[in-house]
């Protein structure tokens, strides 16, 4: 049997939920679906590090990110490391990189292992007595959501708020609270597809830190906003003006949710011309299609927009599989996967041995209903950005097993306190997953919990070992070896 094509579509920011198949019911993706419908859908793949930078590293190579180096959005990957698309290269296999890069520019941190790497088409041009492995990464639906306007007709009726949008961030850790993510308040009018008014602190705008772009002048939100200047469509010239704070901030979010899914549109188009592709050629059986995001999205979840954090939005990414020669159509998997997976799974069916430095694990088995009694049913994500101007977002670790998820809050000087359990910033948190879906109740101190706390602690920083990751904590091990 000749080994698979594979080709790997990726969006960026694309949440599981705005897919159709996800069952939220908020859009219609039917060339998305269309994978799922014909092969295998995750409902629990997660991502190591939730921006996109960290996440591509991850993916192309394997490897987490202290591992990889590319820790934050400004890190830049060596193009002299090993990856996945090298060792398919090495086993015959042509290879391609179409589309979004986004791991350092110039020529020590430019593609690698690829023999192709563009925006334009390439596909046809390939060899057809070769194999190919083909990353096709879209750039939509990253902010600031410019829609195709053949587009611009779709989702006019409201679209469901979420149950925690108006969230207070109570019995939670203070890095939810302090997060400037939020619809109500953080949006710009590039975001939104607003024209700007004269003026700025004036009329009561706030400039993102950082920045030097008029266009990052977030949308004020006044205590009166009978006072504020409407809002201006900046291309139908339609305006908006408001009663109450709560129907602005419902306005912000209804314009946030239709400029984001018709940009989805596009992408989901686009997918619908590669598979007709794959069946003109005659190349479908025999080729192994993935459609994932480089991590999730808040949609108003917990008030927010952007990702970043290890909560369940923006932690699970969309992951959709078709291999009609070993994948079941209209499968579902609820087994947990991570990014990292992804390359030695494509080893695993293209023939190259899988490295030893690859950290991830081959989840071939998963597509064939077959969960090994050894799989690890954990994931593990680390952001190392603490506290950037612009998203105020707290650098955390943790892990999420079936039921639990444990996180650690800590500040950027990381040094191993000992002691330092509850810090102005360094605090924990424990969700019940089942009991408590939507994260609102960090359950870490209860009584009830103690011995979940303590066999998640364990679940950490066994993985940590395993990876090679540094605690900030003190380990589970030292705290037992000391008697607590």
């Amino acid at each position: 049997m000749s080994p698979p094509n594979i080709l790997f579509i990726m969006a960026d920011d694309h949440a599981a939920k705005a897919i159709s198949c996800y069952g939220a019911g908020i859009n219609h993706t039917p060339h998305l679906d269309r994978v799922a419908k014909e092969g295998m859908k995750f409902n629990h793949c997660y991502v190591t590090n939730s921006i996109c930078t960290p996440s591509r590293a991850a993916i192309l190579t394997g490897t987490h990110n202290h591992v990889n180096n590319v820790l934050t959005l400004s890190s830049k990957i060596d193009k002299r490391l090993p990856n996945v698309a090298k060792s398919l290269r090495s086993g015959g296999y042509q290879t391609a990189m179409v589309g979004k890069w986004h791991l350092g520019e110039g020529e020590a941190h430019e593609p690698s292992g690829f023999d192709f790497w563009s925006v334009i088409n390439w596909i046809e041009k390939r060899d057809r007595n070769r194999p190919f492995f083909l990353m096709c990464h879209h750039k939509a639906p990253h902010r600031s959501w410019e829609f195709n306007p053949k587009h611009g007709q779709l989702y006019t009726d409201p679209v469901r708020v979420p149950e925690t949008f108006d969230d207070d961030y109570k019995n939670r850790a203070k890095a939810a609270a302090e997060a400037k993510m939020k619809v109500g308040t953080d949006m710009t009018y590039l975001d939104l597809g607003l024209a700007q008014p004269d003026g700025g602190n004036e009329v009561g705008e706030r400039l993102i830190v950082g920045s030097s772009s008029n266009w990052d002048r977030k949308v004020p939100d006044p205590e009166d906003v009978t006072t504020m200047r409407p809002l201006i469509d900046k291309h139908t010239g339609e305006m908006f003006t408001f009663k109450t704070r709560a129907e602005l901030k419902n306005f912000k979010f209804q314009r946030y949710m239709q400029r984001y899914l018709r940009t989805i549109q596009s992408v989901d188009d686009n997918v619908g011309r590669l598979l007709d592709y794959l069946d003109k050629e005659g190349l479908t059986e025999n080729t192994i299609v993935i459609y994932t995001s480089d991590q999730g999205f808040f949609l108003g979840e917990h008030g927010w927009f952007d990702k970043r954090f290890i909560y369940e939005e923006s932690f699970q990414m969309p992951f959709l599989i078709r291999y009609p020669r070993e994948i079941k159509p209209g499968t579902v998997c609820d087994d947990i996967i991570q990014n990292v997976d992804f390359a030695p799974t494509w080893l695993d069916f293209a023939g190259p041995p899988i490295p030893n430095y690859m950290q991830g694990y081959s989840f071939r088995s998963l597509l064939q209903n077959q969960t090994p009694s050894s799989w690890k049913q954990v994931a593990y994500h680390r952001y190392w950005m603490h506290r950037d101007d612009i998203h105020n977002a707290y650098a955390h670790y943790g892990v999420r097993n079936q039921r639990y998820k444990l996180i650690y809050w800590y500040n950027e000087g990381f040094e191993l306190a000992g002691t330092n359990h509850g810090g102005q910033d360094k605090e924990w948190e424990l969700f019940d997953c089942e009991k408590d879906p939507l994260e609102l109740l960090n359950v870490f101190g209860e009584s009830g919990y103690a011995q979940v706390v303590k066999q998640l602690m364990k679940e950490l920083d066994d993985k940590m070992a395993e990876i090679g990751d540094e605690p900030a904590h003190v380990p589970y091990y030292a705290l037992t070896a000391n008697g607590k």
